[in-house]
């Protein structure tokens, strides 16, 4: 049954305020594994099922958009068992868990390099994509393939060649034009970034959204993450004073 729609953290009469946009940087699945014995395809399944908790949580907290760092365009590194497990369980994410965001009125959305993937993946991501892109209750982002660095890249390659082509003016590129080249055109910055397995360091995800977010690092693996978790942080968050440069009284 569909779920309800959710209170908003951030409703027009300013209690509770946000987050209305939390990023996660999964981290910690092959420790998890490692500690108990197990192969590290082990800790990633156990990290797809956080992965379902969390998406449930944020949703009942009335978060919009929920971006989670799922595979970076480094991660292609790793031995070619694991990064085909990885994929694997991707598609069965998206072959068997679609159906279920949809019924709960999520949106789902797939930022990051594509060419690199299978193209029976990349048809699986179309048409989650399509099948849930009327949904308003929250938006699931899954970073695939994806590195920030390149991504800047990107959108100056487009910006530049705008102007090279007479489309643009140099004067006239702003942050907001330059926003539109990337793969988050359209979807507010993070309010929030949260990093488990107690590393502190972003690792080339949202270099430019980031900007002004708040960042909560924890020791909790990916796999134990959960809704205390994600409270805990977005506690964190409304803790503290965002002044956005300026001072305030």
């Amino acid at each position: 049954m569909p779920a309800e729609p959710a209170p908003r953290l951030n409703p027009d009469n300013g209690s509770a305020p946000g987050p209305v946009h939390v990023a996660i940087i999964m981290d910690g699945n092959g420790r998890w594994a490692k500690a108990r014995g197990l192969p590290r395809t082990a800790g990633h399944k156990r990290g797809a099922d956080a992965v379902k908790r969390v998406v449930k949580c944020a949703g009942n907290l009335g978060i919009s958009y929920l971006t989670l760092f799922g595979f970076s365009s480094e991660n292609w590194q790793r031995p070619e068992n694991e990064v085909r497990d990885l994929l694997g369980l991707l598609r069965f994410y998206l072959e068997n868990d679609i159906a279920e965001l949809h019924a709960n009125g999520i949106r789902f959305n797939i930022i990051g390099d594509r060419s690199r993937l299978p193209p029976e993946t990349v048809k699986l991501i179309e048409g989650a994509e399509a099948r849930t892109a009327a949904n308003t209750r929250m938006t699931l982002i899954i970073a695939l393939s994806y590195g920030s660095r390149q991504e800047i890249v990107a959108a100056a390659r487009s910006v530049a060649k705008d102007c090279a082509e007479g489309r643009l003016k140099p004067e006239d590129i702003d942050e907001a034009r330059f926003g539109q080249g990337l793969f988050t055109a359209g979807i507010p910055d993070p309010d929030l970034l949260i990093r488990t397995s107690g590393e502190q360091r972003i690792s080339n995800f949202l270099l430019w959204q980031l900007a002004y977010t708040e960042l909560v690092f924890t020791d909790t693996l990916w796999p134990d993450f959960g809704n205390a978790e994600l409270e805990a942080a977005i506690a964190t968050y409304r803790s503290r004073d965002r002044r956005y440069g300026a001072v305030t009284a």
